[in-house]
């Protein structure tokens, strides 16, 4: 054998430029797909490859309104006692509804996340009697579009169509919110803390403690003791 022999070394695929013909380029969607992969399933309307078809006029139609807008941990977008102006589609990120009192006390309703499309549902908040506030809890990418021009969007499409789809998201908001009331009143913090474990994995993953546990509806020290005591009970054998 001749020890002068060397098999020739690899470079790691970290290593190699970019412009290498080892490496596999991938193309990077435009970040408008995004939005109308959002758009198309807020809707129910499958993207036809056939962009004169009405769906697809219509997907873009909507699509024109929309901004994209990258906004920092804690940014307020939607603030009390000021009509809620905008309509809100998360690209990356995650937002939440949520009531302050006068004194402070904040009430969580509900958090956001990637795919959800977010506008104001109930009357009286498109109003200065509004008292639904809505902040970015971690860096966000969403697309905004402004509310009457949404609206009036969906109007134009035709009849019927903007309280068939204002009555699906209605629907879900109330549902949410009646059950996270109902398991309050009838179920012991261990078992809704299991049931947010259950249910809203990443999002536990994500969210700071201290918001779970106002959503949870318990005190931080409580939220904490819940998952301690649950990360001891996954520990054992």
């Amino acid at each position: 054998m001749n020890s002068s022999f060397r098999p020739a070394v690899a470079s790691a695929p970290c290593l190699l430029g970019e412009s290498n013909n080892d490496l596999i380029q991938y193309s990077v969607a435009p970040a408008e797909v995004a939005l109308l992969n959002g758009l198309s399933h807020a809707f129910g309307i499958c993207l036809n490859a056939n962009q004169d078809h009405p769906e697809a006029r219509f997907l873009d139609t909507l699509a024109n309104l929309f901004q994209q807008h990258r906004v920092e941990p804690e940014t307020p977008l939607e603030k009390h006692d000021q009509p809620w102006r905008h309509v809100y589609l998360i690209q990356h990120g995650v937002l939440r509804l949520f009531r302050e009192s006068s004194s402070g006390k904040v009430a969580i309703h509900h958090f956001f996340s990637e795919g959800d499309l977010i506008w104001p549902v109930f009357g009286r908040s498109r109003t200065v009697r509004n008292t639904l506030c809505l902040t970015s809890v971690l860096p966000a990418t969403v697309w905004v579009a402004d509310f009457a021009n949404f609206r009036s969007a969906i109007q134009s499409y035709g009849d019927g169509q903007w309280h068939k789809f204002a009555l699906v998201l209605t629907e879900e908001i109330a549902e949410l919110t009646s059950m996270r009331e109902y398991r309050k009143h009838t179920m012991s913090a261990p078992e809704r803390y299991q049931l947010l474990m259950d249910e809203y994995p990443e999002l536990v993953k994500r969210v700071p403690d201290n918001q779970l546990a106002s959503w949870l509806g318990v005190v931080p020290a409580t939220f904490s003791r819940l998952k301690t005591a649950f990360a001891n009970q996954a520990g054992k054998p």
